[in-house]
């Protein structure tokens, strides 16, 4: 009798989870930028909602929820219910590769974040403010080398730009200080006002700023120049970085979500980064479209995350809780 309960009990999950999966989306989606607005996340964040809600008839609202380097808004997305309607915009650097190496997370994103899909791949630039005595990589480090903790530099900690400034500064011989941020909207005003000298960011959100004058390009962290600067050196090539370090975007939910909720949100994504109004708009923003399947965007995870781990290692940063 108990067996015969407890067969009945699956069969009956194992028909609401199909139905779920057949009516989904029935209400609207959160989509979680885990730092605050005018930065590279909630550009690429906002996209992605505008992309989803057109494929899927539900409003997809963004909120951005920022600090502890992005760990706040992961661990909003893997407490909430496994059912689709809470997502997360994930850097796989940062939510896979550094975050679990640095931070007492209280869970292991490798299990409690599932792969939907990557979205984008952007691309990282060292800007300073147009008044600075140097305008390339060798002479930023002969500045800083003449000047020892007179340059500042804004990132947040344990992010991306982070650890390739910090990268940056053990190859050069530069010393650069590194001061604390939320986000990169705030640092962006910082540099623009003066404030401080220098940042590293995504294309996304400095290449416009760099095209209007507000900013000075230095140095791209690629192996190829860019086309849309073709006059500003890379770090590889001036010998400060060893490869690449592009930053992937991409959506996660809890894990546990239905497999068939996740191909859905999996095939909008896809749907809307085929389309010409998307494109059009990561063009503007210079970044490249990265359609995967979930098991390729799972495959990328798996590969990206050592590597960024190996990075945490040899720079030696901390992080708090």
């Amino acid at each position: 009798m108990i067996g015969l309960r407890l067969l009945l009990t699956a069969v009956l999950s194992l028909a609401a989870v199909a139905a779920q999966a057949q009516t989904f989306p029935s209400k609207p989606i959160r989509l979680v930028s885990p730092f605050p607005a005018g930065g590279p996340n909630d550009a690429v964040a906002r996209i992605a909602a505008r992309a989803m809600q057109a494929r899927l008839g539900q409003t997809v609202v963004v909120e951005n929820i920022g600090g502890a380097g992005g760990t706040l808004g992961a661990r909003a997305v893997v407490n909430a219910p496994p059912d689709g309607y809470t997502l997360l915009l994930v850097s796989v650097a940062n939510n896979w590769g550094t975050q679990p190496v640095l931070y007492k997370l209280g869970f292991d994103p490798l299990k409690a974040l599932a792969p939907v899909a990557s979205f984008v791949t952007d691309k990282q630039i060292i800007v300073a403010h147009p008044g600075v005595p140097f305008r390339n990589a060798p002479e930023l480090v002969a500045h800083a080398k003449a000047n020892p903790g007179a340059l500042n530099y804004g990132a947040p900690i344990g992010i991306g730009p982070h650890f390739l400034m910090e990268l940056f500064k053990i190859k050069s011989g530069a010393r650069i200080q590194h001061v604390p941020y939320r986000g990169s909207g705030p640092i962006i005003t910082d540099v623009i006002a003066g404030q401080i000298q220098l940042m590293m960011a995504g294309k996304s959100v400095l290449l416009p700023l760099v095209q209007s004058g507000r900013l000075r390009a230095i140095a791209v962290a690629a192996s190829k120049r860019w086309g849309e600067l073709p006059d500003v050196g890379t770090l590889v090539e001036a010998g400060y970085l060893d490869a690449a370090y592009d930053t992937i975007y991409g959506i996660a939910a809890p894990m546990g979500t239905p497999a068939a909720v996740i191909e859905t949100l999996n095939a909008a994504i896809n749907d809307g980064l085929r389309t010409d109004e998307v494109r059009a708009s990561l063009d503007k923003l210079g970044i490249d479209p990265t359609i995967s399947t979930v098991a390729e965007f799972n495959a990328l995870v798996a590969a990206e995350a050592p590597r960024w781990a190996e990075v945490v290692r040899v720079t030696g940063i901390k992080a708090g809780e």
